[in-house]
């Protein structure tokens, strides 16, 4: 009886001592002991590196340790850049929101913005746009528009910023690949034979889009559609029209373009 009791103290022993152990395992903070500079520093280097979801880890440490510091808004940004360049869009739209709202008068608010449409045309542009030869144009359109409002915004209140002349440049960018959008949806209508839905998207890029290169197939668009439905007046006022404005335009010769001429480049 006394030897059962005796063996029971040891495993008991035993019991307590691996409990312990693995309390012991939660791991080390190994920036404990890190000074902001230093915090700061470190995601820098691992940015430039490359090494992005290590980068945020530290700049996620750095604004908490030095919350309400410059240094703090200077790590929620470059935050927002490595995830952008990590992909993680949403992340880094998330980011940059909550910087604008939480941060109205900081001085670099203007790369903020200039961040965030830069953002948004990315993801919209897509990372196999080239491969699959498919356009600005031919997606959903809710992300040019929304880097259109940032980069318009950062052009109206900063006019002067190193930032505005690249954002200028993207701005047309988007206004053109947005009237490209209507014309692509009103090309495929008249393919079809929707000829009134292609006579609406066609007249929508006239009048939401002047000056843009889409617009001379919009007019073609618009003159074939009209021809189709019998519409003889209409036909020919708008071949007036364009040959005002495209007096050498090779629709009147040659029809639709192929795909391989399409006006826009990739970024």
């Amino acid at each position: 009886m006394l030897g059962s009791r005796l063996s029971v103290v040891p495993l008991c022993a035993l019991c307590v001592a691996l409990t312990l152990t693995g309390c012991n395992t939660t791991p080390v903070d190994q920036t404990a002991g890190w000074s902001p500079n230093r915090l700061y520093s470190e995601a820098t280097d691992e940015r430039n590196a490359g090494a992005y979801e290590k980068a945020i880890a530290l700049y996620e440490k750095l604004e908490g340790r030095a919350a309400g510091t410059p240094l703090a808004q200077q790590a929620q940004l470059d935050k927002a850049y490595a995830q952008y360049k990590s992909g993680e869009q949403a992340q880094a739209l998330a980011t940059l929101t909550r910087f604008v709202r939480l941060h109205p008068a900081s001085p670099a608010m203007d790369y903020a913005l200039y961040l965030k449409g830069l953002v948004n045309f990315n993801d919209n542009l897509g990372l196999f746009g080239s491969i699959a030869r498919q356009d600005l144009s031919e997606r959903d359109q809710k992300a040019a528009k929304e880097s259109f409002e940032a980069f318009r915004e950062l052009a109206t209140r900063f006019p002067d910023s190193r930032y505005t002349p690249d954002a200028r440049s993207r701005m047309a960018y988007i206004v053109n690949s947005l009237a490209q959008y209507e014309v692509h949806v009103a090309r495929y209508y008249h393919s079809r034979g929707a000829h009134v839905a292609a006579i609406n998207r066609a007249q929508q890029a006239l009048s939401d889009y002047p000056q843009s290169p889409a617009l001379e197939e919009a007019l073609f668009i618009l003159m074939r559609s009209y021809d189709a439905l019998g519409m003889t007046q209409l036909r020919d006022d708008t071949r007036r029209v364009m040959l005002a404005n495209y007096p050498k335009s090779e629709y009147l010769s040659q029809g639709f373009k192929s795909a391989d001429s399409a006006w826009w480049k990739l970024w």
